[in-house]
């Protein structure tokens, strides 16, 4: 059996005084594609801006065995997690290959054959490498977007949202190519989605969210099953 890379436990956050997660307990094992689906508003994003320290957050958080649960956004980056955020988060004023090594910025050493790397997984980056990053189409900001958070070699990549705003093409792409690096490079990925059927499909395990809790989990294939899944997530389709 797998080691969990990531332990969650009993995690509570929100914003002020408005409490979003409510004890959620999940984890993620070794080279697992974790997938947590849920409406908006459910605590999606919350949950994955508390994995990374951004917002404050109480309970349990071990990375690796070590715990993160009070780290500072910056040292969880070190640690091995990096998250490619809703909306892309790409600095737009920079250029593309700009932003990739600022993804880089707790790397030492030279990271020109980390950049080749993410060159040849996405060709179009390569060729828009002098490009103000805001002036790329949505899916090549998700590809920048993703590129960009590879660059610190995490072992944890926390993805939120990828498919939004994406075209139907595109986002089955972009899952496919993020199964393929699972499978390459033997990390874990933690992915927040509204698509569900795609996402489940790309899933070795789920956690279906609503307001704050999760009452729902199984294997991609268990929950793409689930006809009580089908009606909320899937339009009843399948």
């Amino acid at each position: 059996m797998s080691a969990n890379v990531l332990e969650v436990a009993g995690l509570t956050a929100g914003y002020g005084q408005i409490e979003v997660l409510h004890g959620l307990d999940f984890h993620v094992e070794d080279g697992e594609i974790v997938v947590i689906l849920g409406a908006n508003g459910a605590g999606k994003t919350t949950t994955m801006r508390a994995i990374s320290g951004i917002i404050g957050r109480s309970g349990t958080i071990d990375f690796d065995g070590t715990s993160i649960g009070s780290a500072k956004p910056d040292a969880v980056v070190r640690a091995g997690i990096s998250q490619v955020p809703q909306g892309r988060g790409t600095l737009t004023d920079l250029s593309v290959e700009d932003n990739l090594r600022a993804g880089a910025y707790t790397v030492k050493g030279s990271v020109s054959d980390d950049i080749d790397r993410w060159y040849e997984v996405f060709p179009r980056l390569a060729e828009r490498k002098d490009q103000r990053a805001g002036s790329l189409s949505g899916g090549e900001q998700q590809m920048l977007a993703i590129a960009r958070a590879m660059m610190s070699r995490p072992k944890l990549l926390l993805c939120d949202e990828p498919s939004l705003g994406l075209a139907p093409i595109i986002t089955q792409n972009l899952f496919k190519i993020l199964g393929e690096l699972r499978d390459e490079m033997g990390m874990a990925l933690l992915v927040v989605e509204q698509n569900a059927g795609l996402s489940l499909q790309l899933a070795d395990r789920a956690y279906v969210l609503e307001t704050g809790h999760i009452v729902a989990t199984g294997t991609g294939e268990e929950l793409l099953a689930d006809d009580t899944i089908k009606q909320a997530y899937l339009g009843g389709v399948g």
